[in-house]
């Protein structure tokens, strides 16, 4: 038997197709040994494959180092989430690994509070002097989904570790999910919970303004980061996720949050042909 052949497996191929970025990184305990982010047209069934050949290449690994496969599965393009979750599900029945269904609004709340805490590292302290919150940061991740709607969820952080989750990601009209989130932030600060920070992160610069955060500017200190994904905090997700378990090869699924365009046409033909008897 091999050296190689007796060594566990440490590394992990994480993927993401989900949002117009196409993410792949090989992590390994924590550490990140390569990364891949492609912006720009959403091309990414053309361009997976070959991208994650390059990574495995620069980092010399093979499918017998490799310890599983974390895949960002969604909320995001409907197409383009698709793709990735059916690269990771074949390629982890191919080479017998594990796989890990990893929320895309989550690896964007770390990715993106960490860029903003290296970015803004002098505002934050300036804020940090300013507010009473004791609380963990609030983070809310967005990714637009078009007609005022954003696909987005609520985390919580302290430090520079994962975020943890404090409502659910879904597809949300941006109006609405701002007086919720007030509503909520005043009775976080009514019970001595509020937090010090509240930081959205992502596509701000269709959700991110001052007049469509103005219900929580009059209550808390926001910082706005623009940020795309980048693949590595799918992988450190996906390591902490395969600690504790994996997900059905035959069963995992995008997080679509809403029927897809084509589907909701063909809902509402059927609908209204059924009506018409």
């Amino acid at each position: 038997m091999t050296n190689e052949n007796k060594e566990p497996r440490k590394r992990f191929l994480a993927l993401d197709t989900s949002t117009a970025t196409l993410g792949v990184a090989i992590t390994e305990n924590g550490r990140l040994l390569h990364e891949i982010n492609a912006s720009g047209e959403r091309n990414h069934s053309v361009h997976l494959l070959p991208i994650i050949e390059q990574v495995l290449q620069a980092t010399g690994t093979t499918a017998a180092m490799l310890g599983g496969i974390s895949v960002g599965v969604g909320p995001g393009s409907y197409t383009g989430t698709r793709i990735a979750v059916t690269a990771a599900k074949t390629l982890a029945w191919a080479w017998n690994v594990p796989v890990a269904g990893i929320s895309t609004l989550q690896a964007l709340a770390w990715g993106g509070r960490l860029a903003g805490l290296v970015s803004q590292t002098e505002a934050v302290l300036t804020l940090n002097e300013q507010v009473e919150g004791v609380g963990p940061d609030w983070i809310i991740p967005l990714l637009d989904a078009r007609r005022g709607q954003a696909y987005t969820a609520l985390f919580c952080a302290d430090g520079t570790g994962s975020p943890s989750r404090l409502e659910p990601d879904a597809i949300r009209l941006m109006a609405d999910w701002v007086e919720h989130l007030a509503a909520r932030l005043a009775q976080a600060q009514a019970d001595g919970l509020s937090p010090r920070l509240i930081w959205f992160v992502g596509d701000t610069g269709l959700h991110g303004s001052a007049e469509s955060l103005q219900p929580l500017q009059e209550l808390s200190n926001i910082l706005v980061v623009a940020y795309e994904l980048e693949g590595r905090w799918t992988g450190f997700l996906g390591e902490e996720r395969l600690q504790v378990g994996s997900d059905d090869i035959h069963t995992l699924i995008p997080n679509y949050t809403q029927l897809s365009e084509a589907e909701a046409n063909l809902r509402r033909s059927s609908e209204g042909s059924l009506n018409k008897r």
